[in-house]
Parts: structure tokens; C-alpha cells; sequence
């Protein structure tokens, strides 16, 4: 199974330190925020990756190259405008190939073990979501988790998305080349019962703001 990076993202509320840096390249704890992905992904066995990239893109590929440092094989999907998620994913599937991967956003930081993605979505899936306990910036959380299936509700008991998944192609069924989000896309998939979940509770921060980048900070020197 591959796995893709979403690396695309402007990081605006992370300026000024994303005005000259690409945001999955922003440092916590002295290393860029996308190689803990890499490293981890790496160490579960995704050795093939799929990297997109719109601002600053260039610096990405410079500092990673072609992974091989991180005993890894990285392939690029360059944007020339942000395609937002799903548009991104899409341009990006010919690298991907025809099997279920695995996707992760780049602005994440997680201790979450990708191993245990690599047995899910059998059958007719089309998606397997990683959902995460409500971050203080988004207490109503996103979906449901009833019984191994996730479905589009909120309320009492609901979750947030974190950014991880694996996803089979046929998802995108239908879809055309530019710009369009992937929400629209996973939930026409719950309607249809085709989308199943697990809820994740281990160590897990969006990092969109400094605070968080912050609390990233703190996460790893308690580590050390």
C-alpha cells in the first residue's frame, strides 16, 4: 500500500514563519513537521510515497529529494494552484496507482501507529477514516462512529476527522480534473454505507496556529 502527504497548504495562520518556509516544513522540535510522517509511515512499511505541493513546493522537493535519506521513495505531485484536498488527491492518483493508500494531512503531528491501516478497507470500502477525541478549536467534531461505520451526523458522542485515512480510488469515480474539497466525496460514500472508521485516542494536534505549534513543542521535549 502507498501512502500520500498532503503538503499543499499555505500555513497563512502560521505566518510570518510560513511566508519563506512551506508549512510542512516548519521545524518542531528541531525537525520538519513531515518527516515525522515520513519516519513513521517508513517504519510501518509505506515506503512508497506520494508527496502534492503548491506554495514553495520547490523547497520541499530540495530538502527531501527522492527520500532516499529517509530510507524512503517519494514521488512529487506538483500544483500550480491549490487544488484543495480531494482536487489534490485526484491529479495525484496516477502516482497512486489502482490499490486503497493511505493519506495524511502534512500540517498533523501524531503519534498514531500507520500499521494498523494497512489490513482495512476490505470488501467494498471506499474509505477508512482515523477519527480523533474533539480539539478545543473544533468541540463539535465532524462525524459519528456507530458500530465500525461512520457516518455524516454530529451531536453527543461525535468526532473529529484527524487527517488520517486510507481511501480506494473508486472514490474519486466520476470526478474531473481542479480544484474540489474530499468532504463532499466521503460523505455521498457514508450515505452508502461504505465508509468505515476507528476511533483513535493516543497523541494527536492539528498544527494550524503558533499555540498549537507550541503545544507540539512541548509534546516532544516531555518525550526526551
Amino acid at each position: 500500500m502507498k501512502a500520500m502527504i498532503l503538503a499543499a497548504g499555505k500555513g497563512e495562520r502560521l505566518r510570518p514563519l510560513t511566508l519563506h518556509t512551506p508549512k510542512p516544513l516548519v521545524r518542531a522540535g528541531g525537525v520538519p513537521l513531515i518527516e515525522y510522517h515520513i519516519r513513521a509511515l517508513v517504519e510501518a512499511g509505506f515506503d512508497e510515497l506520494v508527496i502534492n505541493h503548491a506554495w514553495l513546493g520547490e523547497q520541499i522537493e530540495a530538502h527531501l529529494g527522492d527520500g532516499s535519506a529517509l530510507v524512503a521513495r517519494i514521488h512529487y505531485s506538483p500544483e500550480g494552484e491549490p487544488l484543495e484536498t480531494g482536487g489534490g488527491i485526484f491529479k495525484a492518483l496516477p502516482l497512486l496507482g489502482d490499490e486503497p493508500f493511505v493519506v495524511v494531512n502534512g500540517d498533523i503531528w501524531t503519534d498514531f501507529d500507520f500499521r494498523a491501516l494497512s489490513a482495512q478497507l476490505p470488501g467494498a470500502g471506499l474509505a477508512h477514516l482515523v477519527l480523533v477525541d474533539n480539539p478545543a478549536h473544533h468541540p463539535q467534531g465532524d462525524f459519528m462512529l456507530r458500530d465500525g461505520a461512520v457516518v455524516d451526523a454530529v451531536g453527543e458522542g461525535a468526532l473529529t476527522y484527524s487527517g488520517i485515512a486510507v481511501l480506494n480510488p473508486r472514490l474519486f469515480d466520476g470526478c474531473q480534473p481542479g480544484a474540489f474539497k474530499l468532504a463532499p466525496l466521503l460523505r455521498q460514500a457514508m450515505a452508502a454505507g461504505r465508509v468505515t472508521g476507528e476511533h483513535y485516542r493516543g497523541r494527536w494536534v492539528d498544527v494550524g496556529t503558533h499555540e498549537r505549534l507550541a503545544e507540539v513543542e512541548r509534546i516532544i521535549e516531555a518525550g526526551r
